[in-house]
């Protein structure tokens, strides 16, 4: 893994390298005191996978750099670190991966290398990806996947229920809750239940196929999900990932009216 960190103090910029090298073991970092100078590196070939960058620079500023770096190398980390509170939502909308405030510490440093480059390993204590997890999409259109293939359902109601239940975040929910949500229109009671159950139904019938029954609990005639089986956006959102944050571009399981309360907190 390579390290790019970028600081025009040179007293400051030794304090952050020293940081960086504690944090990981056996990684290369080089470092700057001008971001033209660690942009020239990188239009040569030199491409960082993640950059500590302070923001007020002189000529080049960390912001400008950033996008300039984007377009060479668009797969890189950016991490702004600064003394300044004021340039976070500057920094967030134009894709930054982390925005920490001076000064830096090993333990800030191992928080934001969690989320590494795909196909970079890290030689830090850090948990692997559990592979078995089923991989959830909320952003955009709300999609399904287990070992990297979609989860295919017969009814699209089945995977309605299945984003109702995401949705709740692990909250238990009573099938009136589910019916509310499923189907606006005044039903027959007796023939909701029905639909309830055959929705159930279909949908453990579904995971079961894939080997992730057990990804949903039903008790109590209640019905939640456990959220730590999951991989989802908009949970990982919700913990301050960072990569999560800047694939939210303002559309959360448009596929349902349902979820537009949800997509507007999220605006907020």
């Amino acid at each position: 893994m390579k390290i790019f960190v970028i600081d025009d103090e040179e007293a400051v910029l030794k304090d952050m390298v020293r940081t960086v090298e504690e944090a990981v073991n056996d990684t290369g970092v080089v470092s700057f005191t001008r971001c033209s100078d660690a942009l020239d590196e990188a239009e040569r070939g030199c491409r960082p996978d993640v950059v500590f960058t302070d923001i007020e620079m002189p000529g080049l500023s960390g912001l400008e750099f950033a996008v300039k770096l984007k377009a060479v190398s668009p797969n890189t980390r950016i991490i702004f670190v600064t003394a300044y509170e004021q340039y976070a939502i500057r920094a967030f909308k134009i894709k930054a991966h982390g925005y920490l405030l001076k000064p830096l510490t090993a333990d800030d440093v191992r928080d934001e290398l969690k989320y590494c480059p795909e196909g970079h390993e890290l030689p830090v204590t850090v948990a692997k990806e559990d592979d078995n997890r089923l991989k959830i999409q909320c952003f955009g259109y709300f999609e399904i996947y287990c070992h990297g293939k979609p989860v295919m359902f017969e009814r699209n109601q089945t995977k309605e229920l299945l984003a109702y239940l995401v949705d709740r975040r692990g909250a238990a929910c009573t099938t009136g809750q589910i019916a509310l949500a499923l189907w606006e229109e005044d039903v027959d009671k007796r023939a909701v239940q029905q639909r309830i159950r055959n929705l159930i139904s279909d949908l453990r019938k579904t995971l079961r196929s894939i080997g992730m029954e057990d990804v949903i609990i039903r008790e109590h005639r209640q019905l939640a999900i456990r959220k730590e089986m999951t991989d989802c956006d908009y949970y990982r959102m919700l913990e301050g990932d960072m990569d999560a944050l800047n694939a939210y571009h303002g559309e959360y399981m448009k596929d349902y009216s349902w979820a537009e309360l949800t997509n507007a907190n999220l605006l907020k």
